[in-house]
Order: structure tokens, then sequence, then C-alpha cells
């Protein structure tokens, strides 16, 4: 059997207890669990990437919520950010379901892969700079092994610093982050080497629900994302 990249480093990510903090955290969330929830056995552990190995466009988010990826062990999958985000991708037709509610709920991505830059649910939502750091090898190696990633699109600022210094890490990126200034809808083109990078306001509650971040909004970003891919080279 040829050895599969992707699903050593998924192996690897649900393994892993370099962060005692999170691994902590996400257990006691685990016992205690949401009122809402309180019936449903929660995953509790390292939550992997997914979707197509040979996709085209790379979707990095923060991190996986407590009761949300958390819960149901697959990133933004059975919480409100979930729902915001999967209705845009299957508009823009990179999802075949508008929402993710659970693992078994048939859905795929298309020419998508999710990832994100901690892979356990912080106190908060805020993890740790060491957090992040410990976390940077699962991102770097996914890069490495998405070879037909043409585009990359960061939801949130800390996704966005931590997609950019896994490039800088890796010694794939010499550029300034500072030239790369963070704002909803902007797209760079990095180096002629690398994916060009599509930056947007993270779906989390507190953007969609102040209308910070609408629906329309990350649409537009993903019909570029659809307009850029179109002009490449066929898969």
């Amino acid at each position: 059997m040829p050895f599969d990249p992707i699903g050593s480093i998924h192996r690897e990510i649900v393994d892993c207890r370099l962060c005692p903090r999170l691994r902590t955290y996400c257990e006691r969330v685990a016992v205690e669990r949401k009122r809402a929830y309180r019936e449903e056995h929660y995953w509790g552990q390292p939550v992997p990437s997914f979707g197509d190995p040979n996709a085209r466009l790379l979707i990095v988010g923060l991190a996986p919520a407590a009761h949300g990826a958390n819960r149901t062990g697959r990133l933004f999958t059975g919480d409100a950010s979930a729902a915001f985000l999967f209705k845009a991708l299957e508009r823009g037709g990179f999802s075949n379901l508008p929402a993710s509610a659970h693992r078994q709920d048939g859905l795929k991505l298309i020419d998508a892969y999710l990832s994100s830059v901690v892979h356990c649910a912080p106190p908060g939502n805020k993890p740790r700079p060491g957090e992040i750091v410990n976390c940077r090898t699962y991102l770097i190696r996914e890069i490495e092994a998405l070879r037909q990633v043409r585009a990359v699109l960061t939801l949130g600022r800390i996704a966005t610093a931590g997609f950019l210094n896994a490039l800088r890490v890796s010694g794939r990126f010499d550029g300034k982050l500072s030239e790369v200034s963070f704002r909803h809808g902007a797209s760079f083109a990095l180096s002629p080497d690398l994916p060009r990078l599509f930056c947007s306001y993270h779906p989390s509650r507190q953007n969609t629900q102040t209308g910070r971040l609408t629906l329309r909004m990350l649409q537009r970003v993903l019909l570029d994302i659809r307009r850029f891919l179109d002009l490449q080279a066929p898969r």
C-alpha cells in the first residue's frame, strides 16, 4: 500500500500531547459538556484537518471550538461558525452540502482542504504563542503534502499570521510579514512559487452577529478565489 502523507499527519495530530493546557481543557470540556449536548459523546482530542488531498484551495482557520469540533471531531462542524462557513462554501462550489453537522453527515469538500493553526480547542478561543508554535509543524507538513494547492484562504488575523509563519519557518517565504497586512477581501501574490493568499474575517459569532462579516462578504472572497483558480492550469 502506498504511503499516505496526509493520513499520517492526521494520525499524528490526534495522538499529539505537546500542549498540556489544551489537552486538559479539551478533556474537561468533554466530561462536563454543554447542557444542549449533555447526552452526546464528545471527541475531546486534537482535531485533524480534512478535505480533498488534491485540492487547489487550502483553507486555514484558527482552532476547534470547544463545543463544535471538540465535540464532533471535525473542524468547523456542529456550531454557528460551521453553519455560516459551509453555506458560503456550498454556494461557491467548494462543498457538496450547505451545512456541517457531524462526521457522518456525508459532507465532502470539493477541490478544498480545511486545516487550522491549532488543532486543540483553546480556552476562550485564544491559543498561546507557544501552542501555535507547537502545532506549526503539522501545517508545514500539510503545505508540503498538498502539492496541487494554488490558493490559500486564511480566516482571521491569527490564521493569516500562522500560515505566513509556517511558510517562513519552512524557508518557503523570505518576504517581510509586515508587507502582508491582513484585511478582509485582500489577496497577495507572495511569490511565483507559492499559492496566492486570500484573507477573510473569521466566521465567528462575534463577527457574523455584529455584521462585521456577512454571507455576501464571504461569498465575494470565494468568488475571487474561484475566478483565480479558473485562470490556472487545469487539474
